[in-house]
């Protein structure tokens, strides 16, 4: 279910559309005259008018610029779930947008349009930070999600509008690969209130011939995001057949995430269907999904969720101590809800973890593409 909701956010003192071009502080200067990008770990090194890998940061006048501050491929307002996140405030609707480009080259993207866009046309819709925390104040929306593209590229422009978004009270949500060098990643996340990293695969091999990068540095992300932040976080990995849904590299990944991060973490198995460059595998099967499922569940992981496929048991969390259905999910629609005020299971008491509210939020399957003219 969609709908279109026009906000006009230059209504206010006669604003004008933001500056599409700002300073950044996460590089330094190199030998023959070119200076190397230390956002994330591909350490892009340009030259004077290139742009990096990502098609956002560019070498102007001899310093990293991002170039397209303010500029957005579009907002929408979605359910939370959609982000996916399950365990916080569910229910309740988002204010999401993304911009252009990504700092990886995963053949399977399914974002591709806007990820892979090198393109200013796909920047077709503007707002400043004040305007999209005023946006969702005024929309009802709980949070606004960082999204489509991955956020750490649009590094300044994600934190002004965290930072504006706070000072009302609206969450922060990154929907992230993780790829980010350790310094720019500490001032990222300490705005951020939520986060789902897309956790791609569990062996270098995949990362680097897949997507152009290397494990490492987001297994990093997650143990910082675990040891030192608050931000509830939880992981998406879309399984793609023969690529990384073997059973051996499952159970892999998660004895590494309960040795690593706890049994509390959600993760989600989701369906991959042909797109981008990879048209020539097949879709995940469902039975891949569930085996995939039990085994993350054997390794005592308690809450693993099925994605992109209809199945409201493999979509709806249960107390991992009595099995009592918690929160049903149908698609984005939510039915039972047996948690009490405390965010426990109201027939046994066992805690379930994420950040949740008293009661949820109503607004379900709706999505609400939301004009700023």
């Amino acid at each position: 279910m969609s709908s279109i909701l026009t906000y006009n956010h230059f209504k206010r003192g006669g604003e004008k559309p933001p500056s599409n071009e700002v300073a950044t502080k996460y590089w330094h200067q190199i030998e023959d005259e070119r200076v190397q990008c230390d956002l994330c770990p591909r350490a892009c090194r340009l030259r004077e008018k290139q742009q990096g890998l990502c098609f956002v940061r560019s070498c102007i006048d001899g310093a990293v610029k991002l170039t397209t501050y303010g500029r957005s491929s579009g907002f929408c307002i979605d359910p939370i779930e959609k982000k996916p996140l399950n365990h916080f405030l569910p229910g309740t609707p988002v204010l999401s947008f993304g911009t252009a480009g990504c700092n990886l080259a995963c053949k399977f993207c399914q974002n591709w349009d806007i990820s892979k866009s090198r393109q200013t046309d796909t920047l077709a819709d503007a707002a400043s930070p004040e305007q999209l925390a005023e946006a969702a104040l005024q929309t009802g929306s709980r949070s606004i999600a960082y999204t489509y593209n991955d956020p750490v590229i649009f590094h300044e422009y994600a934190i002004d509008v965290a930072a504006a978004a706070r000072e009302r009270g609206i969450r922060s949500v990154a929907v992230t690969a993780g790829y980010v060098c350790p310094e720019p990643r500490t001032e990222f996340f300490s705005f951020m209130d939520a986060a789902n990293v897309d956790l791609k695969a569990f062996t270098e091999r995949f990362y680097h011939k897949i997507c152009g990068g290397h494990l490492s540095p987001v297994l990093d992300t997650l143990l910082y995001l675990k040891n030192e932040t608050s931000v509830w976080f939880e992981l998406t990995t879309l399984l793609i057949p023969g690529e990384n849904d073997s059973p051996a590299e499952i159970e892999q990944m998660s004895r590494w995430i309960v040795d690593n991060l706890g049994t509390d973490i959600p993760v989600h198995f989701s369906a991959f269907h042909p797109d981008y460059r990879m048209t020539d595998k097949g879709n995940t099967p469902v039975d891949t999904l569930n085996r995939s499922r039990d085994i993350a569940r054997r390794h005592g992981l308690r809450y693993v969720y099925m994605g992109n496929v209809h199945d409201v048991a493999g979509g709806s969390t249960f107390c991992p101590n009595c099995d009592q259905l918690v929160i049903e999910r149908d698609w984005y629609l939510l039915g039972q809800w047996n948690l009490d005020p405390q965010g426990c299971c109201s027939k046994c008491g066992t805690w379930i973890g994420g950040v949740f509210e008293s009661s949820p939020g109503d607004w379900g399957r709706k999505r609400q593409v939301v004009r700023m003219s």
